[in-house]
């Protein structure tokens, strides 16, 4: 039997070790959960959906830090709306590497060292390898101009007129490197009217575009958005 001071004295280390685990893990705790949720946008043309994501996070229905723009054109719009939003812009022209391959991994390595969480696809018109996939699969997404699975790539408002759909709309899916084939998230009817033009049409599909993707991108945020195989939940409030 060990005499009571023989006993404190093994207890008392064993405790202060236990308490200090508890508040390392602690502060790890409240640290990843100040941690700012990072997003990057990859744009190609105006930006629409850019400034869309820009005004919810300023209005304060977003929770997002946007720390990145990419874009392979330099002299599109988008590119403006970032500076004017203070987001970081890597632009690039893709006929100055010799190979994909080059840029998408010069991409990466910003995405790795700015700790991005989410990648979000708005407008970027180029076919992503697995260079970019295979890393951020699952936390990666795009939006595109229909109901998919029909009418993907592009001209999709085009052909939804051509084919006389009566409803047509917005998705936002994972990517999986196909075109505009991965996991369905979310999807936003838009009803199309006799007297629709491609015109007419792409203002009301941009504007259930607006609404949706920062909505998507808030899902995602708060952990909401289970992706299981092809199959996609989305946990309620």
């Amino acid at each position: 039997m060990k005499a009571d001071g023989i006993d404190e004295a093994l207890t008392a280390p064993r405790e202060e070790f236990a308490a200090g685990k508890k508040a390392k893990e602690e502060s790890l705790a409240a640290k990843e959960s100040t941690r700012p949720f990072r997003i990057a946008v990859f744009a190609s043309g105006t930006g629409s959906n850019f400034q869309a994501i820009v005004d919810a996070v300023r209005e304060d229905c977003l929770d997002v830090r946007i720390e990145l723009l990419v874009c392979d054109r330099p002299q599109s719009q988008v590119v403006e709306r970032a500076s004017q939003a203070g987001v970081p812009a890597f632009t690039f022209r893709p006929k100055d590497y010799d190979a994909k391959e080059q840029y998408e991994s010069e991409i990466l390595s910003l995405l790795k060292a700015k700790e991005i969480d989410l990648v979000v696809l708005a407008g970027y018109m180029r076919m992503i390898t697995d260079i970019l996939v295979k890393p951020y699969y699952g936390r990666m997404i795009n939006i595109h101009p229909s109901l998919l699975p029909a009418f993907p790539g592009v001209n999709a408002i085009r052909q939804a007129l051509e084919h006389g759909v009566k409803i047509t709309g917005a998705t936002v899916h994972y990517v999986d490197g196909g075109m505009d084939s991965g996991p369905i998230i979310a999807q936003a009817p838009v009803e199309i009217r006799d007297g629709d033009t491609e015109e007419t049409l792409s203002i009301k599909i941009h504007a259930a575009e607006h609404k949706l993707y920062p909505k998507v991108i808030r899902w995602i945020r708060e952990g909401r958005v289970l992706l299981e195989g092809r199959n996609v939940r989305v946990l309620q409030d």
